[in-house]
Parts: structure tokens; sequence; C-alpha cells
């Protein structure tokens, strides 16, 4: 089956911002006296800002609630996003422009499909804001993965059926979530040796041969 499009998350496939994520969250949870390692932090991984928050409250000696559980989000999110200005285009992940150039090339059509709502931001401070034929992200979904939305808005937005489409993930929530759209898998970083994947890249160079043969 010719795939047609690409679908890339972001943070851990184009480009690591692992370590701003577990900074920010780590000062938050520092500021209220809650335990947070980097065991908690890989729980986090494809997980949405509510959802992870609420695996770090696990830990607290206290509840809190809706109200409050929205300031620490939003809090975390200000140190996250004060974090990203260190980021510039030599953090883009090596050879994803070429790949990205490529499919352009082959009439292959690139998306993100990310459950950041800082999408925005980090693409234009690694220089990729204006490469991709469209962008789902944090900003226009309901629910985050392993719920298939993102993909599939992704795939409506770029006008190909799911079943010709190729998503890119570091993570296991997002590989279900493509696995949930009906859309092949490919699994990088974090995520390869998953048993949900259909392919496994040790770098992004090695999506040429599965895209283009």
């Amino acid at each position: 089956m010719a795939i047609q499009a690409v679908i890339f998350d972001l943070d851990g496939v184009l480009v690591h911002t692992d370590r701003f994520h577990y900074e920010a969250w780590q000062r938050m949870a520092n500021e209220e006296g809650i335990s947070f390692d980097v065991s908690i932090n890989d729980r986090l991984r494809g997980v949405s800002r509510m959802e992870s928050l609420d695996i770090i409250l696990e830990k607290s000696e206290r509840s809190y609630t809706q109200s409050e559980k929205e300031d620490l989000a939003d809090r975390k999110n200000e140190y996250y996003r004060e974090l990203l200005l260190q980021l510039t285009p030599a953090d883009a992940a090596e050879g994803a422009l070429a790949f990205i150039a490529r499919c352009k090339e082959q009439d292959v059509k690139t998306a993100i499909g990310s459950s950041s709502r800082n999408t925005p931001m980090i693409l234009e401070r690694i220089g990729l804001a204006h490469v991709f034929d469209a962008i789902a992200d944090g900003n226009q979904i309901v629910r985050s993965k392993p719920d298939p939305e993102v993909f599939l808005l992704a795939a409506q937005q770029l006008g190909v059926d799911p079943a010709y489409c190729l998503v890119v993930e570091d993570a296991e929530a997002g590989l279900i979530a493509a696995e949930r759209a009906g859309m092949l898998k490919a699994a990088i970083g974090a995520a390869f040796d998953s048993s949900v994947a259909d392919y496994r890249l040790r770098n992004l160079a090695e999506m040429a041969e599965i895209v283009f043969g």
C-alpha cells in the first residue's frame, strides 16, 4: 500500500524537549512539596498536560480542586515556555528537514499530529513552522492520545484516507492512537521496542526506505 502522507508527533520525534518538561514539572512539584522523579516523568510521555498533572498529584498529601489543578498546570506551562526559548533550529531532529523536502518532491504530504498546545511556538523556534501541509495539535482537539482524534484530524486536513497515512511516534500512547485511527505506525526513540509498531526507526533517515522504497 503506497504511503500518501506522513504524520509526525512533535516532542521526541522532530525535537527533543523531554528535559524541559521534566524541569518544569520538577519545579512545580518542588514548590508544592510533591515527590517527583524520572520514573514518574516516564509515565507522562505522550500524555496530556492535565492527565500528567493527575499522575503527579498521586504523590500529593492533599487534594486539589479543579481550579487549583488548572492553576498548577498553567504554572508548569509558564515554566516550560520559558525553557522553550532556549530552542534553536539546531535542535530539530537530524534529517528531518531533508526528509520533509523529499516528501514534497515525491508528492507525499506531511503533517504534525501532537497533543501539545505549544506546537506553534516549538515549530517556530526550530525553524519548521512553515514546512508542513497540515498541523493538528492540542489547540484543536478535545481528547488526547491514545484517542485517535489528533491523527484523524491531521488526515482530514491533508485530505488523505487514514489507511494511506504513516504516523511516526515515540510514545506507546501515540502508537495506540495511530492504530485506532487505522494508520500505519513507525516507532522511534522511547517507543522503539513497542509491539504496536509496524516499523521501528533508529533515526529519521530510515524513513526514506519505508516511504519511498
